[in-house]
């Protein structure tokens, strides 16, 4: 598994600079802008590793500010990578950013295929031309495991991998169980920690899910599956 320190040399100046302008718009949280790249970059270390390759179509659930997403679309610039978040301030300023009509952004900027998308996940996952088209989902802090496991499984290929920032000590209880991943076609591998700083939550898709999920807007919310 790549370290965080070896993949560093790949992240594109671009990215390092828009993640300062999201910070400035409180987009991203109180951690330093270096650190939440580290952070992004274990997805990558963890995804690689996992795949054996880079990811083709990558989708992170609540994006927010472009964290992982942004990072992301840097280091996999031959992939598709949809930045999903339902924030109108958010979604503009990322469409601004990636598209470099506001900041000039060079030719670099634009490799691959980001797309900037504005939806609600639960809607998102209901789009039949979405379900089951991403080897990879990804999600920082989009919500409870419940909620992140039913509006991300319907989005991934049978192999595809859905990794989850989790902790990075370990915790009583489980918070991953399998009778509820069962549910949604959804295994739980492994629970990984990089550069010993931040742990993630690896799910692998393992039979298909069940078109009644994900279920309606605000619902996984109020009605958990596990």
């Amino acid at each position: 598994m790549a370290t965080i320190e070896s993949l560093r040399s790949r992240v594109a100046t671009w990215v390092r600079e828009t993640l300062i302008r999201s910070g400035e718009l409180g987009f991203l949280g109180g951690m330093p802008v270096a650190d939440q790249v580290d952070h992004a970059l274990g997805f990558v270390s963890v995804a690689e590793s996992f795949l054996g390759r880079p990811p083709s179509a990558v989708v992170d659930l609540g994006t927010g500010g472009g964290i992982p997403g942004v990072v992301l679309s840097s280091l996999w610039p031959e992939g598709r990578v949809v930045l999903l978040d339902s924030s109108e301030r958010r979604t503009e300023f990322l469409l601004s950013e990636t598209t470099g009509s506001d900041r000039g952004l060079s030719d670099e900027a634009r490799l691959g295929s980001i797309e900037v998308v504005r939806s609600r996940a639960e809607d998102f996952g209901r789009t039949p031309e979405m379900r089951g088209q991403f080897d990879l989902v990804t999600a920082r802090s989009f919500g409870p495991p419940a909620v992140t496991a039913e509006c991300g499984a319907p989005l991934l290929a049978l192999g595809g991998l859905l990794i989850v920032s989790e902790p990075p000590e370990l915790t009583e209880g489980v918070r991953w169980p399998s009778d509820g991943l069962d549910l949604l076609g959804l295994d739980a591998v492994a629970r990984v920690r990089v550069d010993d700083r931040f742990g993630y939550q690896v799910l692998v898709k393992a039979q298909p899910t069940p078109e009644r999920y994900p279920r309606r807007v605000g619902i996984p919310t109020k009605r958990p599956l596990f």
